[in-house]
């Protein structure tokens, strides 16, 4: 992964090691959808005790739920890097895309098309009005980094953060190792 400066769809937000928000502590944060009036996002990283079956009555596998952030958690949200089986997928990186046709997950999730490595859900999402995240930034609440599919969907959810921060090297890798408590070190 790759340090950026700027904000865009697809870029990830990566919570600073001593961040003090519990709902992002540690966090890794996909930017879907970023304009003058907020910021849409799903925390990456935030597990679950549900499955999709458990909300889902007509979907039949046990894909995991995660936790997309502290808005709005009772909607349903996805990513994924089957544009081809799902009209409607809205690419939001290289590879990466959310949302579309739900009828069209549920069936190929059913009939076995659409492996669970290839798509994620989320409950929930993550929400910044006009000029917030840009005051978080301002803060150095966030690292910004471009997102690459394979990582995301490769990556079990509690090696994000960490991982993420090694792969980008240098003193981003020995942050990677600082305490959640320093108090603790």
């Amino acid at each position: 992964m790759k340090k950026i400066s700027t904000v865009t769809n697809g870029s990830l937000l990566i919570a600073e090691p001593f961040l003090g928000d519990s709902n992002f502590e540690r966090s890794v944060v996909l930017v879907c959808e970023h304009s003058d009036e907020g910021t849409f996002g799903l925390v990456l990283n935030q597990t679950t005790n549900l499955n999709l079956s458990d909300v889902i009555d007509d979907v039949y596998a046990e894909y995991p739920l995660f936790l997309g952030g502290p808005v709005q958690q009772n909607t349903l949200h996805y990513l994924h890097r089957r544009p081809d089986l799902i009209d409607g997928s809205i690419r939001v990186g290289e590879g990466l895309f959310w949302s579309g046709d739900f009828e069209q997950v549920k069936q190929a999730i059913n009939i076995g098309t659409l492996p669970e490595t290839d798509i994620r859900f989320f409950v929930g999402y993550s929400g910044w009005g006009e000029g917030q995240l840009e005051s978080e930034l301002a803060e150095k609440a966030w690292i910004i980094a471009r997102s690459e599919a394979p990582f995301l969907f490769d990556t079990p959810a509690d090696q994000f953060w960490r991982g993420i921060l090694k792969s980008m090297g240098g003193e981003f890798k020995a942050m990677a190792n600082y305490p959640v408590d320093p108090r603790l070190n």
